[in-house]
């Protein structure tokens, strides 16, 4: 029986694992900086019912001394990093906090999981990638990211890998679930609420479902045989706005007109990579992960969200 810890466990990802780890026979904890809302945690009753784990121990993850003590006084021997500051446009202005969370968050867990003898399982992002491609990203490919929030990701990564601990840092890319906010609920409310609505439809990618990467954790940690980089997002890909027109036309949101519109007619602070489309291969291959393809996991996600 592993003992897993996870950060950032009122997060997309953090919920997700709260109802996987229902079912496992591991003996979990979950931290965050703050109680989980009271939204969230309704949602995770009626899903997981009454063996989902809502409590939720406070956990600092900048402060070395405190997340040494959480490890040993709790004999974790695993540890899955999902606190990240994911705000991607207002990293443009606070890099500061970016860094401190995205950065040097990995390496302080890194080096507590290194003196334990543990594994860390660090979430990473494709925003690593400038989006100048025209096939899949590999593992092996050279990051080069755009702005802030992927140039401190990427240093997390840089921590994670140099810190000499047992480490499995995967990459995912455009996650949404039923939790908190991410695009999925924005179309659906926004579809909802106006007559005509505008998509970027020069951003191409894979819509990553929360659930799906959490059920992926928790095949590949027990088959952890080397440390390295591995990529995981559904299968398929499409532009945001193709992203944006199957939500709408799955939960019948018709009075709603979605158009499309160029990247440089949505200035945001942050620039966006134009691809980010994973290759999984290798996660395929080290461990026998086929990720469902990105319409069918919408259309589950969406009977959750009681669409």
């Amino acid at each position: 029986m592993r003992r897993i810890l996870v950060t950032g466990a009122n997060g997309q990802l953090g919920c997700a694992l709260r109802l996987a780890a229902a079912g496992s026979g591991d003996s979990w904890l979950f931290t965050d900086l703050a109680d989980a809302s009271d939204e969230t945690l309704a949602r995770l009753l009626v899903q997981g019912g009454p063996k989902v784990d809502l409590a939720t121990m406070r956990l600092d993850v900048t402060d070395a001394n405190a997340v040494g003590k959480m490890l040993r006084d709790n004999e974790i021997d695993t540890v899955i990093n999902c606190a990240a500051y994911t705000a991607v446009d207002a990293a443009e202005s606070h890099p500061a906090e970016a860094h401190l969370l995205n950065a040097e968050a990995p390496r302080i867990l890194a080096n507590a999981v290194r003196e334990t003898g543990g594994l860390l399982v660090h979430i990473s992002t494709d925003y690593v990638f400038d989006g100048n491609h025209t096939i899949p990203w590999k593992e092996t490919d050279l990051p080069s990211p755009l702005g802030v929030y992927g140039r401190t990701k990427l240093e997390g990564e840089i921590a994670v890998a140099e810190s000499g601990c047992k480490y499995m840092i995967i990459r995912t890319a455009w996650l949404y679930s039923e939790f908190g906010k991410n695009f999925c609920k924005t179309i659906l409310k926004l579809t909802s609420e106006r007559p005509e609505i505008r998509v970027v439809n020069d951003q191409f990618g894979t819509p990553t479902y929360a659930g799906d990467l959490a059920e992926t954790l928790l095949r590949i940690i027990p088959k952890y045989s080397r440390s390295g980089i591995w990529h995981y997002t559904n299968s398929g890909q499409c532009s945001w706005y193709e992203f944006a027109r199957a939500i709408a036309a799955e939960v019948g949101h018709t009075n709603c007109r979605i158009d499309p519109c160029a990247t440089a007619e949505y200035p945001t602070a942050a620039r966006r990579p134009a691809w980010s489309v994973l290759d999984k291969t290798r996660i395929a291959e080290d461990f026998g992960i086929v990720p469902p393809a990105w319409e069918e996991s919408l259309r589950r996600c969406l009977r959750y969200c009681g669409a």
